[in-house]
């Protein structure tokens, strides 16, 4: 992950397992406690791993001499095998067992780590952090489901709460844990840490974890290569614009054009296998509901403006302001601590005013914390840092909890789980272009600023896409 919070409607998953009391298969309470125990862990391994990581990347960065179109690609090269294979990752828990899947999900994860720490050059580190994303792509749809087929339906509140408290905690502790590795130990300590949690995980699946119940799925294997290949050509292109405009004059920006040409023939390409495939992603039938489509570009644009802001941030508070990892890690809080505290809340304010409202109001208040921060470069850290970044807290605690109530209720409620892994990939896939963008900008002299500005720009795309797609009574609908 990109950005230090819990990803959009993942509890949708959860509830869209069958409930084990009606099939007669319910464990025992003690035993419920330590599969959730272990799903918990295996969740904040990757939480923790992605919010810790943001921070370190300036030591990062200077330790291996990479520039800055390579340090993206540590970030990016692991979104891109999560967003590629997310889906397929819940497949393969269906079909081989959740319990399964996610140890081994969990140990993909914690080896990858270890070769993340021992990397010597930046391409050794992203070939490592591509597999971590492999790893992160299966124990994270298996974790869910997991918790949905120990916990009976009327118990799932409870545990999804647990969760979520529990990952909200992590995400929040991340940047900070990761500023203080990384001050102390060096950046390798922020992957040093996976490797005992997976161990703990493993251990309570091992001997907790009810019967795999397994269930025959197919896989869109061509759909994932597709899908893939068009991101990867997307984020190269993003990210080259920077160091293209830098080059010598006289430099061709046609490898840049071809690169998004390419992105673009993929996404085609991948939107007509789906139509054909026996086992498709993403169904045909979902590009037909128009609330759901319009909340997904939403996600997507929303959320590539915030992934915009993480990367350039760090890199603004350690190489400008001169702010120590630690202190970098810090000064992130407000934001996490904000949407940990405020969703709740003001997701209930959505009930009186109605989630479209809300849906609104998030992006909109984003960009503005997004503008303030590209203006308040030369303040001090309390009006243009911490003001603007307590701000984009508020903004997206009013955001989250309405965005996740209309994914769901905008399709049927045998659909749930599937339009949470959908909803969760558009977060991805923003991810993997706000990154990249951000790495393309952020090489120029007004990058940040510049940067930052896109990012508002597309939070307002955003809340314009939500105003003319989504009906209020499509927006209220299961609030």
């Amino acid at each position: 992950m990109a950005q230090p919070f819990v990803e959009p409607s993942c509890r949708g998953v959860i509830g869209a397992e069958a409930c084990p009391r009606a099939a007669g298969r319910e464990i025992a309470p003690r035993r419920r406690t330590a599969v959730l125990a272990g799903c918990v862990l295996a969740s904040a391994m990757a939480f923790i791993d992605g919010s810790a990581l943001t921070v370190a990347l300036p030591a990062l960065r200077a330790s291996l001499g990479a520039d800055l179109t390579s340090v993206q690609w540590v970030l990016n090269g692991y979104v891109l095998a999560l967003a590629a294979l997310t889906l397929i990752g819940g497949a393969l828990a269906d079909r081989y067992g959740k319990a399964r899947i996610l140890t081994l999900g969990c140990l993909i994860f914690a080896l990858a780590s270890i070769a993340c720490a021992l990397a010597s050059g930046i391409g050794w580190l992203i070939a490592a952090r591509a597999v971590q994303g492999i790893g992160a792509a299966l124990l994270t749809p298996a974790s869910l489901a997991l918790i949905g087929a120990t916990y009976p339906k009327d118990e799932r509140n409870r545990a999804v709460g647990v969760w979520a408290a529990a990952s909200a905690l992590t995400t929040a502790g991340g940047p900070v844990l990761g500023g203080w590795l990384t001050e102390t130990f060096g950046w390798q300590a922020v992957f040093w840490i996976n490797p005992p949690i997976a161990i703990a995980a493993v251990a309570l699946l091992y001997a907790f974890a009810p019967p795999d119940k397994r269930e025959a799925r197919g896989f869109d294997m061509t759909g994932a290569v597709l899908i893939a290949a068009a991101l990867g050509a997307l984020a190269w292109g993003l990210s080259a614009i920077g160091e293209q405009q830098k080059d010598a004059a006289g430099s061709s920006a046609l490898p840049i054009i071809v690169a998004l040409t390419a992105a673009v023939a993929g996404f085609v390409a991948y939107g007509f296998w789906e139509r054909r495939a026996a086992q498709p992603m993403t169904p045909p039938r979902l590009a037909g509901n128009r609330p759901f489509v319009g909340l997904n570009v939403a996600t997507l644009l929303i959320y590539w403006g915030l992934a915009l802001m993480f990367f350039l941030l760090p890199f603004n508070l350690i190489d400008q302001r001169g702010l120590s990892p630690a202190a970098a890690g810090a000064a992130l809080l407000p934001f996490t601590l904000g949407v940990g505290v405020l969703s709740r809340p003001l997701g209930a304010a959505a009930d009186k005013i109605g989630a479209r409202t809300m849906l609104i109001i998030g992006p909109v208040g984003a960009a503005l914390a997004f503008v303030w921060l590209a203006l308040g470069r030369e303040l001090s850290m309390i009006w243009g840092v911490i003001a603007p970044i307590m701000l984009l807290g508020i903004a997206f605690a009013v955001l989250i909890t309405p965005l996740t109530a209309s994914v769901l209720s905008s399709v049927d409620d045998s659909d749930e789980g599937l339009a949470s892994g959908v909803n969760n990939a558009a977060s991805r896939v923003a991810q993997l272009a706000g990154i990249a963008m951000a790495a393309g900008v952020g090489s120029l002299s007004a990058g940040y600023a510049l940067g930052l500005g896109i990012a508002g720009a597309l939070c307002l795309g955003g809340a314009a896409t939500i105003a003319f797609t989504v009906p209020r009574t499509e927006a209220r609908k299961h609030n």
